[in-house]
C-alpha cells in the first residue's frame, strides 16, 4: 500500500473451469484491500485481463502478472513470506510481528488453490490461519490484509480512476470522475 514497502499476493495454482472466478476474486481483493500487485500462476490470462480492466476504470496503482511457475518468485523473494492456510498460526497472534517486519521489507502473501506443496509451508516465515476451519482463500486474504493495514486500506486514494462508487444506504451509484 502507499507509503510502505510492497505487498505482493502470489496465487498458487489455477484449476481451469473450477477456479476462474476465485482467481479473479483473489486478485480483486488484493487490489481493493491494499496489496500492490498480484502474481497469478497458471492459465489465468482471463483473470488478469479482468483485474487490469477494473484497475483502468476504478484506479490504481495495481499490477497483475501471469507466470507458469510460482517457484522462482518464492525462491528469490527478498523479504518475509506469509502463507495463508487454515493450518497456520492464529492471525491475531502473528499479525503484529508481521506488520513490524513489513515496515522495512516487502511482503509476499501466498494463497493456494488446490493442495499446496510442502515447500511453500517450509519457505514461509509465517503460516497464518484466519481460522482453523475450511474457508475461502479470498476470505483469508481479506481478513489478513485488513489486519495488516489496521483498516487504513479502506480509505485509500485511487489514482487515474475513470469512475468511482458513491456510497449509499440503498441502491447503486457510480459516477464518472471529472478531470
Amino acid at each position: 500500500m502507499q507509503d510502505s514497502p510492497e505487498v505482493v499476493v502470489l496465487r498458487l495454482g489455477h484449476r481451469p473451469g473450477r477456479d476462474d472466478r476465485m482467481t479473479t476474486h483473489v486478485a480483486l481483493t488484493a487490489r481493493a484491500l491494499g496489496a500492490d500487485r498480484a502474481i497469478l500462476v497458471g492459465n489465468t490470462t482471463q483473470a488478469a485481463e479482468t483485474v487490469e480492466d477494473i484497475t483502468d476504470r476504478f484506479g490504481g496503482p495495481f499490477d497483475v502478472t501471469v507466470t507458469d511457475s510460482y517457484r522462482p518468485t518464492l525462491e528469490n523473494w527478498e523479504g518475509p513470506v506469509v502463507h495463508l492456510t487454515m493450518y497456520g498460526e492464529p492471525v491475531e497472534e502473528v499479525t503484529p510481528t508481521i506488520r513490524e517486519r513489513h515496515r522495512d521489507d516487502p511482503l509476499l502473501l501466498v494463497v493456494g488453490a488446490g493442495k499446496v506443496d510442502f515447500e511453500v509451508y517450509d519457505r514461509a516465515d509465517w503460516n497464518v490461519g484466519v481460522t482453523n476451519q475450511p474457508h475461502s482463500e479470498v476470505a483469508a486474504l481479506a481478513v489478513f490484509l485488513d489486519r495488516l493495514f489496521d483498516g487504513d486500506e479502506l480509505d485509500r486514494e485511487w489514482e487515474d480512476a475513470d469512475r468511482r462508487v458513491i456510497p449509499k444506504a440503498t441502491g447503486k451509484r457510480v459516477e464518472e470522475v471529472d478531470e
